[in-house]
């Protein structure tokens, strides 16, 4: 049993919206879960034998999560980032060997240990500003050994690092240029198939896709999801990222436990998501490296109750931000969210996002993942910009 002692606490939970602030706060765990979150004078007699650490006033919220990842990948576009401010067209940069395809020949290419490698410095940089939890998705293989492989990197980045890792397979995210005109083909062959493997496996916690019209319908994706449901794998979806194709309405009616980009998000599909409880995952990275200019509908989410979380969208190619607390002045900034929306959007929603109804909260019987900042409070995190204030990462209870 653990005290942390002298703290201020940044209390998020099912009953407050945003956040409610206790000064002269403890936490006090036993084991990998909160046993007591309250003022200071209130903590019970039984948790004096504990080990106390005094926090020396600092803030304490719940450990971070980021919700939607696609960390594990080959290679970089950092040229490509170039050709583009240099005025090259898409077009003249996939001729060059550009674009998504360039991903996917390098993610091929690569062994599960040199994907690992890539990999680590970027998670270590998100567990560094407070993350506990982390999601990674497949997608830049598009056959099925490669997106296998993909996802044993990301169970091995659970085992070699102190955070916990939810897979997702992506299957559905482009089509290859080997399936060139044979959609079905690739769905029936590479999305379906491999997903049955790597359930089998053990591999997947959840599917995803990409509903666009350079990607998927929502009519191949209903019919991946149904698969998907069949195996018992919860659902998400990217939607409305560059037009509505009544991708996210689909999701939710499918019980997806999420909706991510949602700049063209419609009122159809916002009233389709306040119905199910389908989270709306914004990811401002991909919006600012796009230079987007269609806002996702917040105060239409806002009012509908639609629960709203924010995630880094880590990628090569759109969304090259590894870096939670950006995401979160990002949402504050270009999204117009409210520190407490941006708080709750990267814990209690996040995990919500991702099914887990066990952390980004503190309270009794949650996960003990916690992070101690310097700082005084919450709206800190969302003000600063390239700013990182955090003391410590508990993680399962545990200093990390």
């Amino acid at each position: 049993m653990q005290v942390f002692s002298n703290a201020t606490i940044a209390v998020v939970d099912d009953e407050t919206p945003g956040y409610r602030l206790v000064e002269h706060a403890a936490v006090a765990t036993d084991g990998d879960r909160i046993a007591f979150v309250g003022a200071e004078a209130d903590l019970p007699a039984a948790y004096a034998t504990g080990v106390t650490h005094d926090l020396g006033r600092r803030l304490v919220t719940p450990g971070l999560i980021d919700c939607h990842t696609h960390i594990v990948h080959g290679g970089d576009r950092a040229r490509e980032f170039e050709m583009r401010l240099e005025g090259a067209s898409y077009e003249a940069i996939a001729r060059a060997g550009g674009g998504i395809l360039s991903s996917v020949r390098n993610t091929r290419e690569a062994s599960e240990d040199e994907l690992l490698a890539s990999a680590l410095p970027r998670v270590d940089t998100l567990l560094s500003e407070g993350v506990t939890t982390l999601e990674i998705k497949s997608g830049y293989g598009l056959d099925i050994e490669s997106e296998l492989k993909m996802l044993r990197v990301a169970r091995r980045i659970g085992g070699l690092r102190p955070v916990h890792v939810v897979t997702t397979w992506l299957a559905a995210h482009a089509l290859p240029p080997e399936f060139a005109g044979d959609r079905p083909g690739y769905i029936d062959q590479v999305v379906l198939a491999g997903m049955e493997r790597g359930h089998a496996e053990g591999l997947i916690d959840a599917v995803d896709g990409f509903c666009e019209g350079i990607a998927f319908s929502a009519e191949e994706m209903a019919r991946i999801f149904e698969h998907a449901k069949r195996l018992g794998l919860p659902l998400r979806l990217h939607a409305e990222q560059l037009s509505d194709l009544g991708g996210a309405a689909m999701a939710a009616k499918h019980g997806a436990l999420s909706a991510d980009h949602l700049e063209y998000l419609g009122a159809d599909g916002i009233a389709a998501m306040a119905d199910a409880g389908t989270v709306a995952v914004l990811l401002p990275g991909a919006f600012y490296t796009l230079r987007e200019t269609q806002l996702p509908p917040v105060a239409a989410l806002r009012h509908a109750g639609v629960p709203i979380a924010l995630a880094t969208d880590c990628n090569p190619g759109t969304a090259p931000l590894t870096s939670l607390l950006l995401a979160m002045n990002m949402g504050a900034t270009l999204f117009r969210l409210t520190p407490a929306e941006c708080l709750r959007a990267v814990t209690r929603n996040a995990a919500r996002a991702l099914g887990l109804t066990d952390r980004g909260l503190l309270s009794p019987g949650a996960r003990a993942d916690l992070a101690v900042w310097d700082a005084r409070h919450p709206a800190e995190l969302s003000y600063r910009i390239g700013f990182n204030p955090l003391r410590a990462r508990i993680f399962g209870g545990q200093f990390v």
